[in-house]
């Protein structure tokens, strides 16, 4: 196959590339590449679907209320139902809540949490606290409004497309990336899992970036709760619970570090989770319908990771999102294109003061 040429390659195809893909396509000439052949196969297709204003540091929840108010924009001028509400319910010892509760949650009385989530066994828990602002997302329906916008504004999407060589040569990158030869201005690693690999493949000093293993899995129960009600989730990160259309939604919330790759679930995992939950919850579950395991990477900030390099002004960081990719990725796409064309925020609808900070605290050690 042939060459290209393009202002900016992004390596990955999940909800960090895509959306700036999308995001960025009215500025730029942009080549996405993917090494799988289906976008979004590893974390992106494995998310809760839950966006959660507190949940996460301080930048992570600025960020969140700005991808909340981008996708109530989007849904308004689209008619796409990205969004519903679902609220998030966190239970458990009056000290783990206490620890847990943020600006934006409010505490509840013992009988109002039942009443949410009448499936909750009452001795289980002592304290509860609620997030009214959180929303479930249609994760599928969102990846492919990007896909979509992207690719109607002149991005080419590759899959099955491995990037296997890069090297800058002082103006710009040459890739080898499948059969290709890409010629780029700057490349954008938005690999996941993968990012620091992808980095090292470019000459540029890794960031420490730890993936770290959640199951999940969808169940049939006898008493699931409606759909509407409260994502539930423990105080102590033992595991989370929460409606969805082929039954219910459990993970045991595990944080174990992984090499990138094809994570699954391991044996035993998921049932000594439902032994657990048929302790704490009337679910009455009856069966495992499937069961995935994603990998939520980050360093050791807990922050993602976005910005050009310190050291290598060619290349630019897109990754370290951990579990908050979905929740973010608007905002932090707004704030790529801004670090990446020099474009004025206000422009873009955004707060100068809270792009700014949002650059401080993200930008790569």
């Amino acid at each position: 196959m042939g060459s290209m040429e393009c202002d900016v390659l992004i390596i990955g195809g999940g909800i960090a590339g895509l959306s700036l893909a999308s995001a960025l396509a009215p500025f730029s000439s942009v080549v996405l590449v993917e090494a799988e052949t289906t976008l979004g196969y590893h974390t992106s297709s494995r998310s809760a679907r839950q966006l959660i204003p507190s949940y996460g540091p301080e930048p992570v929840v600025d960020l969140t209320r700005r991808t909340l108010d981008l996708l109530a924009e989007v849904q308004q001028a689209t008619g796409l139902a990205l969004t519903m509400p679902r609220s998030f319910l966190l239970i458990g010892s009056a000290a783990d809540v206490d620890a847990r509760t943020t600006a934006g949650m409010r505490r509840l009385s013992h009988a109002e949490a039942l009443e949410l989530c009448p499936q909750l066994r009452p001795e289980s828990f002592e304290a509860a606290a609620i997030d009214p602002d959180c929303v479930g997302t249609d994760t599928d329906l969102l990846l492919e409004f990007h896909r979509r916008r992207a690719s109607d504004d002149g991005v080419i999407i590759l899959t099955g497309t491995p990037v296997t060589s890069a090297l800058y040569d002082g103006e710009g990158w040459n890739v080898r990336a499948g059969r290709r030869g890409i010629r780029a201005g700057v490349v954008v690693d938005a690999a996941g899992a993968w990012a620091d690999g992808v980095a090292e493949l470019c000459g540029v000093r890794p960031q420490g970036l730890v993936p770290y293993r959640r199951t999940a899995a969808i169940v049939g129960a006898a008493n699931a709760p409606h759909v509407g009600t409260p994502m539930v989730a423990a105080a102590d990160d033992s595991f989370y619970f929460r409606p969805d259309a082929d039954g219910v939604l459990i993970s045991p919330s595990e944080a174990e570090p992984a090499e990138p790759g094809d994570a699954q679930p391991r044996a035993g995992d998921v049932e000594r989770l439902i032994r657990h939950l048929d302790s704490v919850t009337t679910l009455g579950i009856s069966s495992i319908r499937r069961s995935w395991t994603g990998l939520r990477t980050q360093r050791d900030t807990g922050l993602p990771v976005v910005g050009f390099d310190a050291v290598h002004p060619g290349f630019f960081w897109l990754a370290g999102q951990g579990g908050y990719g979905f929740q973010t990725s608007s905002a932090i796409a707004e704030l790529a294109v801004v670090l990446l064309t020099g474009a004025d925020p206000a422009d873009l609808g955004a707060d100068p003061a809270r792009t700014a900070g949002a650059e401080a605290a993200l930008r790569p050690a």
